[in-house]
């Protein structure tokens, strides 16, 4: 209702504005207020037809995708059900050495090295700097394997 009040008072003031001609005036505002009124009584799944084919109408085909939505209509309750199911599987992931044991700390720069191309001195500044990550963007297979390693020699690894 409130939407109804809006539109008749900028009939209103629309047609009394400076428009020559008072016929004209009040036929162009019976035109707008019918308008108004059929818009105002669409169901939600006609609101949206209109919607797309007021944009083809108007030439703006890059904002209507092909199954005639617009790329912004997925914003209500059921577009965030929908995310999960489409989100995929993460397939780089980043290698983080939380911790590590003191008494292994050479074991762990010496598996640091194996993976990396750092020489004793820049694996053991990397090592001393935990929480760190050691290596990113590898795969899962292969970050799970690392992580495996390190684990095995003493280290806390996180994969992310």
């Amino acid at each position: 209702m409130p939407l109804r009040f809006l539109l008749s008072s900028t009939v209103r003031r629309f047609s009394s504005s400076a428009l020559s001609g008072g016929a004209a005036a009040e036929s162009r505002s019976q035109k707008l207020e019918r308008i108004a009124d059929v818009l105002l009584s669409l169901t939600k799944e006609e609101r949206k037809d209109y919607s797309t084919l007021f944009r083809l109408k108007l030439g703006l085909n890059h904002l209507v995708q092909a199954g005639g939505s617009v790329p912004w209509a997925g914003a209500g309750p059921g577009a965030e059900a929908a995310k999960p199911a489409e989100e995929k599987e993460k397939t780089a992931f980043d290698i983080k050495l939380e911790k590590f044991d003191a008494a292994a700390k050479i074991k762990v720069i010496k598996e640091v090295r194996t993976f990396t191309d750092l020489g004793l001195k820049e694996a053991k500044e990397l090592v001393e700097k935990a929480p760190v990550v050691l290596k990113k963007g590898v795969t899962k297979e292969e970050a799970e394997a690392i992580a495996a390693k390190l684990k095995e020699v003493g280290a806390t690894v996180a994969l992310q």
